[in-house]
């Protein structure tokens, strides 16, 4: 609590006077990571001034720079997290994401069918949370952060690219089946 006081420029006194401990500091931290988080990935999906695709865009390099300027704080955070991860605030931020997200994805794939919607909605934000943190593991310069974010932003385009000209999805089919096995001739030659 010293070096957080000592951060801010207050005395570890006044710090007590808001936080009774350092998980309430961490969990403060993150409550305004997930509000700033969320407000951005809303002004940037949101803004109908743009092409979904370039939103989509903007949301990906955003994420990710955002993921690596903030990886040290966010190993701090995890230490805390089962205090937090099922808070009332954790849950609203979710539930606001998500609405977000899902009228996003409805706005680009308009006439795929729900649950394959759904299903590609989860698809690209596990893949950006999974890769943001992973990627952010180590220092990175601008130019590798710039270069990361094309990439991932063209995969993602590409999928919904390919999801939104396809005449109908099949979701519920399962996975494929792999083709029967071949039979060898019992002719001898």
């Amino acid at each position: 609590m010293a070096r957080v006081a000592e951060k801010a420029g207050v005395s570890v006194g006044s710090l007590y006077q808001y936080f009774p401990n350092k998980a309430a500091v961490l969990f403060r931290l993150q409550a305004d990571e997930w509000r700033q988080t969320t407000a951005l990935t809303r002004e940037l999906l949101e803004d109908t001034t743009r092409p979904p695709l370039a939103r989509l865009r903007a949301l990906v390099h955003t994420f990710v720079q955002s993921e690596c300027d903030e990886a040290a704080v966010r190993v701090a955070l995890s230490d805390a997290a089962p205090l937090y991860r099922d808070a009332p605030e954790a849950r609203v931020v979710r539930a606001s994401s998500k609405a977000t997200f899902e009228a996003f994805m409805h706005e680009v794939l308009p006439t795929t069918p729900k649950p394959a919607r759904m299903l590609a909605g989860d698809l690209l934000m596990t893949t950006l949370s999974a890769v943001g943190k992973s990627f952010s593991e180590r220092p990175r310069t601008p130019a590798e952060v710039s270069t990361y974010s094309e990439a991932l932003a063209d995969m993602f385009c590409a999928y919904l690219e390919t999801l939104s000209a396809a005449p109908s999805i099949a979701v519920d089919a399962g996975p494929a089946q792999p083709p029967p096995p071949r039979r060898r001739s019992t002719k001898r030659r």
